[in-house]
């Protein structure tokens, strides 16, 4: 009998591989999450019932407050960050001393929603394995699994020697100007660290979790063309010309067919022409007039550009830059490049091998492996601003559908998923030798 059972056991322990490369202290880290979760879902309904709009200083500081009395307790010097000189509330950087041996990580999450007061999205309510609220999943979901993580290491004695680095911005949703002043301290975290891991929202496509080794740019672009006015009864004629409009029309219709290439997209956003026309100081508003029987003397154009690396960006600026310089019949025009917009995250080698060696962790939790996002399914983001220094992955916060948009919802499964991933591959990475 007994032999029976010593063989049943090692039939069933042969088809669960799940946990079988996890060390003990592994083990610990994954009942540590599992016992957080309802903790957990508590804290993110606290979170999302303080309003934290990007233009709501006084709660965006709220939610910083709050991140720091779980930062703190952990072992993190929490400092907080103001940015009133770029109209936004500020960031916390919290720094976490190991035993200067292993990879310094960079984790980033971001503390503001795109809910602003004034919205009638203000409260977390949950359903059963979902939780709605504004900004449920992006970003404050993300930021408790991060939470779920540490406090899972710390809980099985590794956070004592991982070396980190968080930073929250307080305005990722709309980044504050000047935005060299706005990305001081993340910038400068990333050049400190050897890894960046995103706690943004975690993609699945077809059913599977995705992981995401880059990120798209985004800039923004504006088209002048100013023409002769005059009756419309002379349109079309040497003299006149062909109107701002139509040469506005034209430079637009040449981007569509010559500019496509891989990764590329380039939206008109807006667009406006008459006798005259304004646009707003913040470029989202115009102002036209005109009649049916006046020549338009202004036409402008404003939309976005989005890259998968900053020569990309380069490359495709100059052959947009070529295409408005074409000579347009009895008008001028002229293209002005935004200088606010995100940098690329380019797929790199360091990258896709951050995201094999996630896939050893999946492997150990018994977890499908992870296969690299197509990033034209994700936006720009944070991490962009550090990739140029270190390697980086996106989406180690938990899946979302409905996001920047009321009924905004969170899986709150997906929470002890991925905090078990990011607790894992910290504690791995803080026991590799920095170079």
């Amino acid at each position: 009998m007994k032999r029976r059972i010593a063989l049943a056991l090692i039939a069933t322990l042969a088809t669960l591989p799940a946990y079988a490369q996890l060390s003990p202290v592994e083990r610990r880290m994954t009942a540590a999450v599992d016992a957080q979760q309802e903790p957990a879902i508590a804290l993110l309904e606290k979170l999302v019932n303080q309003n934290s709009g990007s233009l709501n200083a006084p709660g965006v500081a709220k939610v910083g407050e709050m991140m720091r009395a779980e930062l703190e307790p952990l072992g993190f010097a929490v400092q907080w960050i103001p940015m009133e000189a770029a109209e936004r509330a500020g960031h916390i950087v919290a720094t976490h001393k190991g035993n200067g041996r292993g990879k310094k990580m960079l984790l980033i999450g971001h503390l503001d929603t795109v809910f602003e007061p004034n919205s009638p999205f203000q409260t977390f309510e949950r359903k059963g394995s979902k939780g709605v609220g504004p900004g449920a999943g992006d970003d404050k979901g993300g930021m408790v699994v991060m939470l779920m993580a540490l406090k899972a290491m710390k809980a099985a004695g590794t956070l004592k020697d991982a070396d980190i680095e968080i930073v929250l911005t307080g305005d990722e949703e709309d980044v504050g100007d000047p935005m060299a002043l706005a990305r001081a301290d993340l910038i400068a975290a990333g050049k400190r660290a050897d890894v960046a891991l995103d706690f943004e929202g975690l993609s699945i496509e077809g059913g599977q979790d995705m992981g995401s080794i880059a990120r798209r740019s985004s800039s923004s672009w504006t088209i002048t063309v100013k023409a002769a006015g005059g009756h419309s009864s002379r349109i079309f004629s040497d003299a006149a010309g062909d109107g701002a409009i139509y040469a506005l029309a034209r430079f637009v219709s040449d981007f569509r067919k010559e500019l496509p290439e891989p990764n590329l997209t380039y939206n008109v956003g807006l667009i406006t022409g008459g006798a005259r026309a304004t646009l707003d100081a913040n470029g989202i508003e115009a102002t036209a007039s005109g009649k049916t029987n006046i020549m338009p003397e202004i036409a402008i154009a404003r939309g976005d550009l989005r890259t998968l690396s900053d020569e990309q960006t380069a490359r495709v600026r100059t052959k947009m830059a070529a295409i408005v310089a074409r000579p347009a019949p009895g008008a001028t025009a002229e293209i002005a490049f935004g200088q606010d917009g995100y940098p690329a995250m380019a797929p790199t080698d360091g990258n896709r091998a951050l995201l094999g060696q996630l896939n050893h962790v999946n492997r150990d939790l018994g977890l499908p492996a992870m296969a690299a996002l197509d990033p034209l399914k994700r936006g720009a983001g944070d991490i962009a601003f550090v990739a140029s220094d270190v390697d980086g992955l996106v989406g180690l916060g938990p899946s979302s559908t409905g996001d920047h948009a009321p009924g905004e919802t969170v899986d709150l499964d997906s929470f002890a998923r991925q905090a078990k991933r990011a607790a894992i591959l910290m504690t791995r990475l803080s026991r590799e030798v920095r170079k």
